[in-house]
Parts: C-alpha cells; structure tokens; sequence
C-alpha cells in the first residue's frame, strides 16, 4: 500500500523481521487462545530450580523466551497483555490493510510449540521491594485483587507508553498508536467523521474540519500512519465516497526541523519529496501546546495559530511505564535518570542484585 507514498522502504524492514511470526497457524491464533498447546501453568513449582519472573510480553521479553532454556528454571512470565504485538504494522491496522488478529500471536502459543514450560500471570506489577525480591501484582480482570511472588532473577520488559509531554488536552482528545485497541479506536474515529461530513446540511468550513486528519510526531510511526491514510484515501474512499475524499486532508506536525530525525538523510529527503507530491502538509519547526475537542494550537517558528482537525492521532514519541519508575525510586541514588532505568553493558540494573532490564524502559 507504500507504493504511492514512496515510504516502501520502511514497509521492507518491517515485513522481513516479520517473517518470522506470520506462520500459516496465525490466523486461527485468537481463536486458540483458551486452548493453549501448552498449558505450563499447571505444571509444579519445582523448589531445587530459582524463580526467574519476566516482566512483560514485548519484543526482548519474547526472544528471551524463545532463546531461554526453561527447564533450568521456574518461568513466570507477568503482564497485562497475553499475546505478543508486532507493533510496526499498527499503522496498517488502522486502514484496514492489516488484519488485528494477523499481529498478534499468544504468548503461551510462542512458548508452547517450542515444548518448553512457563507460567503466565496476567496482571500489571506495580510494586517491588527490592530486599525481600517480592513483587505486587494488580490483576487486569479485577484491578481491586493483588497478588504477591517471589522472584531470584528479574528481568524488567515492560517497555514504553505514548508520551505527551504535559500537553494540555492530548489524553482527552488525541488518539494514540501504541497498543492494538489504539488501532480500532482510530479507524472507529476515521469512520465516525466521514459519516458526520455526508450529510447534506454540513457547512463547508464543519466539513473541512472533519475530514482534517492531523499526526503529530514525524517519527517512523507517525509518517507510516500519514502514509497509510493517504493510500486509504486515494485507493479505497475515492471510490467508496468520491464526493468527500477530494475534501480529506493530511498534516504532519514535527517539532523538529525534519522527520526521521534518526534515519538516513536520503531518506529523510525521499520522505519529504513524497509527502510534498502526494499533497501530505507537512509542518516542521512546529510544536503543540494545547489540544481541543475541534482545534489545536501550535507555534510554527514563534507564530501561533489553531488548527482545526477531525481526528488527531498523537505518535510524538514514549516514555517508561510507570513500574520503571517504581523500580527508579527503590535505589534513588544509583538511579538517577528520569527517562528510564540506567543499566550496564549486560542489561543489569545499577543499584540492584539479580535484576535486569532492556527495551524502551532503559536509558
């Protein structure tokens, strides 16, 4: 669906590291889901192996378990989230051009057709004392339940959530793209306005807002989502309302003076030249200070002014979940960075025994 936007090279990458979970079972894997192929939970706790508890069911929490031989320990693996997320083709999933089933796949359907044994908790850890290497769970189906294990070795995955860096209104009004109902509520936002905008007594200026889709953050995220919108217009709404799709329109908002500030300048140009051709508004050198219901105000190199928008999908980058921080102030004198938990060259968390931490919760 990249053909048009130029941004194809993105798209690769993300489909050959891909590759490695779209297997042919995939698609009947939610469906599997209350029958896993290996239910290591009812497995006894072995008291002659050390507890190793996994924080999360992210990208380095899953090779570790895929890597990790589990008969040397009691695994547990602990998170709100059940099934890993292959987070690089949310954007497609907010078009249609992904289905939401086909990037997500068990975690204990990972774990268990490789015949290797895990326990999975899902629940949220929210607190930890260090010295007694007790953890505090929070149930996700009963948030008022705790439950509290013990652990010999931890390792922290938890990752990162959006950041909207105290810009007031993001939380109530913006959309964010980080977890798999982020998509869904996206796509339900898309379908809500242009329905709204058909109705015959909609003045021009209420249906030009509506159709405005706004993407703050030029990040990888944020541009394969302007990407993927421009190709929902042009291929599937021009056909299905050709009234209105001419009237859609596209701007990406980055504080920076360009986009994918951390990739190759040639593709950053390429980038550029695409958005510019396909009638992609692209605002660098702009920044957020607040957002409404129906418009946002930003400053484009000291000059203010309100934009208004239809849906506002905020992809401006993450931060560490909240249990990093936790960990953070049980050792406030070792850890004193307060985007993440400092670590070593080999993932040990400084100021603490036996924990280890990698992904997005770091520094």
């Amino acid at each position: 669906m990249f053909a048009k936007t130029g941004l194809r090279v993105l798209r690769a990458h993300n489909m050959r590291v891909f590759r490695t979970y779209a297997t042919p079972a995939m698609d009947k894997t939610l469906l599997d889901a209350s029958k896993t192929l290996h239910d290591a939970s009812k497995k006894p706790y072995d008291a002659n192996k050390k507890t190793l508890v996994l924080l999360g069911t992210g990208w380095g929490t899953t090779t570790i378990l895929k890597n990790l031989d589990t008969h040397n320990f009691n695994v547990v693996v602990v998170s709100p989230r059940n099934y890993f997320l292959f987070t690089p083709l949310l954007p497609s999933c907010t078009v249609g051009t992904t289905e939401s089933r086909s990037i997500m796949e068990p975690i204990r359907h990972i774990v268990g057709r490789r015949g290797k044994d895990m326990r999975f908790i899902e629940a949220e850890c929210t607190d930890i004392d260090v010295a007694a290497k007790q953890l505090t769970l929070t149930r996700t189906l009963d948030p008022t339940a705790h439950t509290h294990i013990k652990y010999d070795h931890l390792v922290v995955g938890v990752g990162g959530t959006y950041n909207t860096f105290g810009t007031p209104g993001v939380e109530q009004h913006a959309c964010f793209l980080k977890e798999i109902n982020d998509a869904s509520k996206i796509r339900r936002r898309l379908k809500d306005a242009i329905e709204k905008a058909s109705f015959g007594d909609v003045a021009p200026e209420e249906r030009d807002r509506l159709l405005h889709v706004v993407v703050v953050g030029g990040g990888p995220t944020g541009v394969e989502f302007a990407g993927e919108m421009h190709d929902l217009v042009t291929e599937d709404l021009a056909k299905w309302v050709p009234s209105l799709s001419r009237h859609i329109k596209i701007t990406l908002v980055e504080a920076l003076p360009n986009v994918l500030p951390s990739f190759d300048k040639r593709l950053v140009k390429y980038t550029e030249y695409m958005f510019a051709k396909n009638g992609i508004q692209l605002r660098t050198n702009t920044r957020v200070h607040s957002v409404g219901d129906r418009t946002l105000r930003v400053s484009t190199n000291g000059v203010e002014s309100d934009v208004p928008y239809g849906t506002i999908v905020w992809a401006a980058g993450i931060r560490a979940r909240q249990f990093a921080h936790t960990l953070r102030a049980k050792v406030p004198d070792v850890q004193t960075s307060a985007r993440g938990l400092i670590i070593d060259d080999y993932l040990r968390v400084q100021g603490t025994q036996d924990i280890w931490a990698l992904g997005d919760c770091t520094v």
